[in-house]
């Protein structure tokens, strides 16, 4: 019941029903793609699936290989058209990362010129981390994933 609540008041499952407009560039039975009406860039793209998942700790490999088959598709679609210099591909996870609308979605953000009013920016805390530390790391995540099948 909690579901079909979130489906009906999720704004991208109303353009898949067609009960809002999008400006739909691309469709098939499990894929929908259309304009982001913030425009961060020209030709900035969601890429979602017609199923309602919430985000990426929901999808499943079936969706999500549905989802990214078309994203190359799609990516070198709009750099063409658009004469796009390159492409910043982003998918955020919950509030704490920025997702504000919880339908899985994709960002196709065509770039044209380093002064873009996107900016994304890693911190570098490599002094942090060391070998031994990043060893740590990397074995309770192998263990995790042995231990989730």
């Amino acid at each position: 019941m909690e579901e079909d609540t979130a489906m009906e008041s999720c704004i991208f499952c109303k353009i898949i029903n067609q009960e809002i407009p999008g400006h739909v560039i691309y469709e098939d039975e499990h894929v929908l793609a259309f304009l982001d009406i913030s425009q961060t860039t020209k030709g900035h793209t969601l890429v979602i699936p017609k199923k309602h998942v919430e985000n990426v700790f929901e999808m499943n490999e079936t969706d999500m290989t549905q989802v990214f088959s078309v994203v190359p598709k799609l990516a070198n679609s709009l750099r063409e058209t658009f004469k796009a210099a390159g492409m910043n591909i982003i998918n955020n996870n919950d509030k704490v990362a920025g997702q504000t609308v919880f339908h899985y979605h994709v960002h196709l953000i065509p770039r044209y010129h380093m002064t873009d009013t996107i900016k994304i920016q890693f911190s570098n805390h490599m002094d942090s981390y060391p070998p031994e530390k990043l060893r740590t790391l990397k074995d309770e995540v192998k263990n995790n994933l042995t231990a989730n099948g």
